[in-house]
């Protein structure tokens, strides 16, 4: 089939095929037809910021803090201290207050003994039940402060710590100290015990913590 001759294209060039006219149309690649689609990266490897995905948190370095608790007061300790007292140091101190009774009794005869410090078969015989109650005396008090220092050190609580729900810990940890520590501690209070400042120490202290707590690194806190 041919065209008469246009008069506006004097060179006879050839239009342009019409659609339709025997000319297959290209039409745009769909997807999945011939070029694999690229697919973004997924968060986290190496993805460029501002590419449309959000920034994603790495992992924490090393472990979380520790949060402390809400720290003992000071009347929490106190009532503790004193169930403790009537209980596993109970027995103990009557021993050691009716050894050292006999002792003074013993000392206060011989004094007012005639004009002389010799001993008579009575102050003789105070003397050593009162030596032998003291001594026994000590004993059981050695044994208190023991399962004193293993309820702290291995539980965390006293009978009377247990009793008004507060616990001694480690500082940095929270979990108990240990026996061996907990009875190093026990030995500490001597620095609490100098005109008993460090008992009161916890009134105004930020963590509540006598001298020996800041020794041994350790808090009471209440118990969850």
């Amino acid at each position: 089939m041919s065209y008469p001759p246009d008069p506006n294209n004097p060179y006879g060039q050839q239009p342009p095929p019409q659609p339709g006219y025997g000319y297959p149309q290209q039409q745009p690649p769909q997807p999945g037809y011939g070029y694999p689609q690229q697919q973004p990266p997924a968060p986290g490897y190496g993805a460029p910021q501002g590419y449309g995905i959000p920034p994603q948190p790495g992992p924490p370095y090393g472990n979380a803090a520790y949060v402390q608790p809400f720290y003992a007061g000071w009347g929490s300790r106190v009532v503790a201290r004193i169930i403790d007292q009537f209980t596993i140091f109970l027995i103990p101190g009557i021993v050691l207050g009716i050894g050292y009774s006999k002792m003074i009794s013993q000392t206060v005869q011989t004094i007012n003994t005639a004009g002389t410090y010799g001993t008579t078969p009575a102050t003789t015989t105070t003397s050593s039940s009162g030596s032998v109650f003291f001594l026994l005396g000590g004993v059981l008090q050695l044994a208190a402060l023991l399962l004193f220092a293993y309820l702290q050190g291995t539980k965390g609580q006293s009978l009377g710590q247990r009793a008004v729900n507060i616990r001694l810990v480690r500082e940095t940890d929270g979990q108990p100290m240990g026996f061996g520590m907990a009875f190093v501690r026990q030995i500490c209070h001597v620095l609490d015990s100098i005109c008993c400042i460090g008992y009161l120490w916890p009134l105004w202290d930020a963590k509540k913590q006598t001298f020996a707590d800041k020794v041994m690194n350790t808090v009471v806190v209440k118990a969850q």
